[in-house]
Formats: C-alpha cells, structure tokens, sequence
C-alpha cells in the first residue's frame, strides 16, 4: 500500500470506550477521537455502547444515525454495518442514536461548492475534501442531498471491521489463540475447536482492548451487499405494522394541534377562542408564535377544537396571486439580480445574437408527505425528551433548547422513522411550536399533530422558477446555448431559520443546469436570485427538480430546429463517457433506434445529471379520445456501485414516479399573498391508473459511490414534456402540463 493510501485510510481512527463490562466501537475521522456521544445516557444493565455498534445483554444493537424517510436509510446503514460485522441485519436492533456530531455528514457540506460533479480535477477534489473536514468540524449530522450512502459507505463499514477483529481479539487472547487462528459468523467468533463464542460474552473482555485496526472485506467477499436483499424495514411497512412519530403513545400523554397565520412570519391581531375552550375534551388554549394551540385529551379533539377558533390575521408581507409571482420572477432576469454565472464558455452574446428564444417556469410545489407533521416532547426544567421524525438533529436540539430556555445538554432527541418527507423533515417550525405547548405542562408528554391542513398552510414550498433560453443551430447541429434561471434561493431561506446568514452564490439555483456535461463551444448557465417573499425549502432534488425541465426542454427544441435527432445528437454533445454509456443504455432500452411510433404517438428523451449520478429517461405517450396516457418509462442511471440493487430500481423508478405527476398535475396558486391549496383534493399528483411500466436499469460500471433518492426526478418531466410535443406537435413550457393538456 503507498503512503498516501495508507495515510488516508488512517485518518479514521477507532474508538472505545468500557461500560457495565462492554464494549464500544465507532470511526473517527481527521485525527482526533471525538467523544462516544452513547455513553451519556446508558440504560442500566446495558454492557456496551459506540456510535455505531452497541453490544449488549439482549444481543447487538446497530446505530444507523441517517434519518430514516422511507428511501431505506436505515437498512442500506445495517447493512454496511453487518456486512463487516458477521452479524444478521434482520435479526439485530437497530436505533438512530443520538443528536451528535459524531455522526457528521461530510459528503452534503461538499454538495455545496461550485465544482461539478464529473470534475476530478485537483482543485475540485480538494474543495470537497474541505468541504468534508468542515462537515465534521461544525457536526453537521443532518440527512439530505442524497449522501446516505456515499458518506456511510468507508465509514460504517471501517465500523464493522474494527469491531469484528477487536472481539476476534478478545477471544484469542482468552483462548490463547492467534487472531488470525479465529473467524466470525453470526454474531458469534469461531475458534478451530470448540463452541463458538457470542460476541456478547466477548464484550467485556474487547473493552478492555486497544480497537484493532482492520481492513475492510473485498467485495468479492460480501455477502449481503451487491445482492438482492431484503430492507429490514419492509415487512412491517408492508403488514401495517411499522411505527411512525405519529403512533407513539406515552403514559400520562396530552395531545395537540397548532394553527398558525397561513402568511409566514406574521401573527394575531385578535382571537376568539370560547368555542373551542368549551367543547369536550378540551383542557387549554394557549397562544404560540404566529398563531394559537389546543391541548385535549386526543388529537381529534384538539383538532375540531382548533378549527372552532376565531382568527383576525395579521395580513401577509404580498399580496401577490400567482400570476403576479410569474411576472416578478420573469422580472428578475436582469443584470441586478445575477447570483451566480459558474458556466460562461466562448462569446455567447455573439453566439446567440439572431437566436431562439423561449421562457420556461415551473410552480411552487408542496412536500406533501403522507405523514402530517407531528412532534412530542416531554419537558422538565432537569431533561427534555424530544420524539419527532428530523434530518437534523442537532438543529432541532437547539432550537427546542431555545424554545425551552434550557442547555441543550439537557435536550434528548429520540429520532422516529417518518412517513414520507421530500425535504419536508429538513424543517423545524412544528418542533418549535411543541416545545412551546409542552413548556405549559412540564412533566407530562405533549403529541403536537398538525392537520393535513395545517401542514399544507404551514409548510414551506419549493420555490418557483422561471427561465429564458436562447440558442443557435446550423448544418444539422446545436452550436450555442444560453440559459438564465430566476429563482428564490433556497439556501438563504432555509439557513436562516436556522440561524446561518447565506454564504455566496446559491448552488442549488442553477443546479443540474451550469454542470450538465454538455460540450459547447459557446454556452452560458447564469443564476438570478429573485428577492425573498415566500418562505421556501429543499424539495426532492431541490433546483434540479426544475433546471432539468428548464436544460432540457430548450435542448430539445433546438435540437428540433437543427433537425437533428434527439438521441445522436445529445450523444454528439455530451463530454463525459459515464453520461455517454448512461443515455446509449436508455436508448437501447427503448428500441430508440426502432420503427417510430405511430399517428398519436410519441416518445421524448431527457439526461441529467445530478447528485453526481449521470440519468437519461425516455417516456412513450399515446393520445386518444380520453386524453394523453403515459404507456412506458424507460430510466438508466450510474450510480456506481451498487449496493441493494432491489431499492436502488425502486428508488429510480419512485423519483421518476415523482416527478412525472408533479409535471403533469401538481402546484400552489396563490391568491391574495397565501397558498390555496388546503388538502390532496387540491393538490392532485400521479394516480395509480395513470403510472405506465417503468424499466429501470443501473449500470454499475464505475467504483463511484453515489446516491439515488434524489437523481431520477429531473430527467421525467422534460421527457414527458418532449414525448408530448412528438405525439401532438404540441411544446409546453409550463409546469404543470395540465394547464394545457388533458391526461387520461
């Protein structure tokens, strides 16, 4: 091994720790052993405890710190774990562990530098690896951006390996044997004679050790990863049995519900809450920032009791309906408001002086989880306990410490699976408003539950956007491209709920749009922030969510106009051979190269690249009497070495899912400054006759580690966009597509 490898595998060095005769291990990285944030609140009897495996009496315990959202989080980081540790993921324990810096996240604080994903040169590389000491120097455990498994896939595993050989250590020294004499399977070691040995047993003994420092299994070794294998999550998912935050049930609970001024940041002038005071089950009413909040003896109750209060809001900061948002965005395309221009190559201004032109938009949208908001929290002036679904927790530590006027050394947060987020469990307003209620009734815990609709008034959107693209063609070809994107920026919102004032220009506003590997003489990506109105948030994909619609719209129109085809001629233009082999494999796939379709159908193609992970779609669509059907969806992604290859395609297909039915039918109006839309009646996606046949195809050519929550999303609504204009000749350049065209 040369000295480079060999100094960077031991940035991470081993901790442990002995308790009540156990055994604690755990990676930790850049040079310093940080603290074992599980030692704090040890259960009596239990014998071990480390930030990633806990061996106790019961058995092992695997602590899977990224949150669980219901893209299977929890089990890939079992896995990792268990593939090293010799143990059976669907036979351990496993809990998210505590709100610590310990489990910091070094791979979404590089998301963050304007360096794209495909570049590998000195200085991009450099970047991110700051970018990950900085992940660990603020503690930013959070979960986000796609990262689960390219942060945890070195980490977990370096875990599981020094455990392992640290017990095989325990039991040699006790056997007198040599470790390497030993070998470990099913949670037991194995000597040449003899009964195996519980790692249970062996605790006491390895605490006592030096954590032996191991080299990770090849993975021509692994038993589970690479595999078909089951999630460790989805019988109870599948049997009903799963428990969310919104089930917990604690002795002596109190239940609530908030409602709050629809218009963010603003409060009450007057209220009248008599009526709900005196309806049964009712046990208070108190006011809260921006709003009021019912205590009852169930949710339901507290709930109805909400609805009977009498609000005279304080009135928001616009006024603005939703045509007057398109038209400030449109307005934002100016000089004045650029925020970022990281891709100007050749002259475009000359490039493009006699071009196409065309403005694109897509609409503010909900997160729209299944599972309304909801937080409990048990205060006391000694400790407060925290239960809620969040990926982050130590930014929900503070805030509720804030809240409560408390140190948040004396916060616990007890982290629950959550059904459903899309970036909606980034925020922390519910938790906050818990805390507020809970500090009335100190002692005793209060479940605060927002109605479905107070979660779609309260809850932050994904921003609006608008684009203008110009562009060139000749001889047959695409020759420049020029793309502006006005935007609210979504990093500056969010940071300064949490307290961080924004730091340069906003990434996440031209996303999947400066970085798509697209090879033109004479191309321009520019950034435009548009000035702050509505509160907004990270939405699945965040800015790629509407820069792949925005790129690949406008590529496939000038590619139109060139006359060229909308395959070879992406082929032509895009620089990266990942990307290549990604957009040749979907066209294969499809029979691209096949008989065309016949009168009334059409087939349209879209790559993006986002996340790091190169994704090209085709879509097939057949327009008939009842309207436009989708028939077939075609997705091919690289994400590099694949892990559960069973999720991975239910992964790539559901963000595909996703993002098919937010194009054709979903949006927040505004009326009068505030959002309409109060329910899913009004808020309609994807419906389950409507979902074609999906057939997914990962690649796995190449050793990157990447994720795939986020990635298959862009690339659906332009191709659906695309395959529309070739079965009806019909170009939409707004989302949602049902404004202008009936699906069946």
């Amino acid at each position: 091994m040369g000295r480079a490898a060999t100094l960077a595998r031991r940035t991470f060095l081993i901790g442990s720790a002995a308790i009540a005769g156990g055994v604690a291990f755990g990676v930790w990285a850049y040079k310093r052993e940080g603290e074992n944030p599980l030692l704090a609140d040890l259960p009596d009897g239990a014998s071990a405890l480390t930030p990633y495996v806990l061996i106790d009496a019961e058995g092992v315990t695997l602590i899977t710190p990224r949150a669980e959202v219901g893209q299977g989080a929890t089990s890939i980081q079992a896995y990792l774990l268990a593939e090293e540790l010799d143990v059976d993921p669907l036979s351990v324990r496993t809990a998210p562990g505590p709100a610590s810096a310990a489990y910091w996240n070094g791979e979404v604080a590089a998301e963050g530098f304007p360096f794209a994903a495909w570049d590998d040169g000195f200085v991009a590389r450099t970047s991110r690896a700051a970018g990950g000491v900085a992940g660990k120097l603020v503690g930013l455990n959070v979960t986000g951006g796609s990262t689960t498994v390219p942060d945890a896939y070195d980490k977990l595993r370096a875990a599981g390996a020094s455990a392992r050989e640290t017990l095989k250590q325990a039991a040699a020294d006790r056997l007198g044997l040599s470790r390497a004499d030993l070998r470990t399977e099913n949670g037991a070691v194995i000597p040449p004679e003899g009964d195996p040995i519980p790692y249970t047993a062996l605790a006491a003994d390895a605490a006592a050790l030096d954590p032996v420092e191991a080299e990770t299994r090849d993975p021509a070794d692994w038993r589970w990863l690479g595999k078909p294998h089951r999630r460790i999550d989805i019988v109870a998912k599948a049997t009903g049995t799963e428990r969310y935050g919104i089930d917990l049930d604690l002795p002596d609970m109190l239940h609530a519900t908030a409602v709050t001024n629809p218009a963010h940041g603003k409060g009450v002038t007057a209220m009248d809450a008599s009526e709900a005071e005196a309806m049964r089950g009712v046990l208070a009413v108190h006011l809260i920032t921006g709003g009021a909040a019912v205590v009852a003896d169930n949710t339901w109750r507290a709930i109805r009791a909400a609805n009977a209060i009498r609000f005279e809001w304080e009135p928001p900061a616009t006024t603005h309906d939703t045509d007057a948002f398109w038209a400030l965005h449109a307005a934002a395309l100016t000089e004045d408001t650029r925020d970022s221009r990281f891709a100007d190559d050749g002259d475009v201004e000359a490039a493009t002086g006699d071009a196409f032109q065309a403005d694109y938009g897509a609409p503010f949208l909900h997160h729209a989880p299944l599972e309304p908001a909801n937080a409990t929290i048990r205060y006391t002036p000694e400790r407060t306990d925290i239960w809620t679904a969040t990926q982050v927790p130590p930014f929900a530590v503070d805030a509720v410490a804030r809240v409560l006027e408390q140190d948040a050394d004396r916060v616990r947060l007890h982290n629950q699976t959550s059904g459903g987020s899309f970036g909606h469990r980034l925020e922390l307003l519910w938790i906050q408003q818990a805390a507020e209620i809970a500090r009335h009734h100190p002692g005793r815990p209060v479940k605060m539950t927002w109605s479905r609709e107070e979660d779609m008034a309260s809850g932050f959107l994904r921003p609006m956007a608008v684009a203008r693209g110009r562009g060139t063609t000749g001889e047959g070809r695409v020759r420049s491209l020029d793309l502006a994107i006005a935007a609210q920026s979504v990093t500056e919102s969010q940071m300064s709920r949490l307290g961080f004032p924004p730091i340069g220009p906003d990434t996440a506003i031209v996303a999947a749009a400066w970085d798509a590997p697209y090879a033109l003489a004479d191309r321009r990506v520019t950034g435009h922030r548009v000035p702050a109105t509505v509160p907004v948030s990270s939405w699945r994909s965040v800015g790629a969510s509407h820069n792949g619609f925005f790129v690949e719209t406008l590529m496939d129109e000038l590619i139109h106009q060139a006359g060229a085809d909308p395959v070879a001629e992406r082929l032509r233009l895009i620089h990266h051979a990942p990307s290549r082999a990604v957009l040749e494999t979907v066209a294969e796939m499809a029979a691209w190269d096949g008989p065309r379709p016949g009168p009334g159908r059409g087939r349209g193609v879209a790559f993006t690249f986002a996340f790091g992970v190169p994704c090209a779609q085709i879509v097939d669509v057949v327009d008939g009497p009842d309207g436009l059907r989708i028939t077939d969806l075609w997705v091919a992604a690289e994400v590099g070495r694949v892990l559960d290859p069973v999720n991975l395609e239910a992964q790539l297909s559901g963000g595909a899912l996703f993002g098919l039915g937010h194009a054709m039918q979903a949006e927040i109006p505004f009326e009068d400054g505030l959002p309409v839309p109060r329910n899913f009646d009004l808020y309609e996606s994807l419906r389950m006759w409507q979902v074609p046949r999906v057939h997914v195809r990962a690649l796995g050519t190449t050793g990157a580690i990447r994720g795939a929550g986020e990635p298959g999303l862009p690339p659906a609504a332009p191709a659906l966009g695309n395959a529309i204009f070739a079965a009806t000749g019909q170009r939409i350049r707004r989302m949602p597509f049902a404004r202008e065209i009936r699906f069946a």
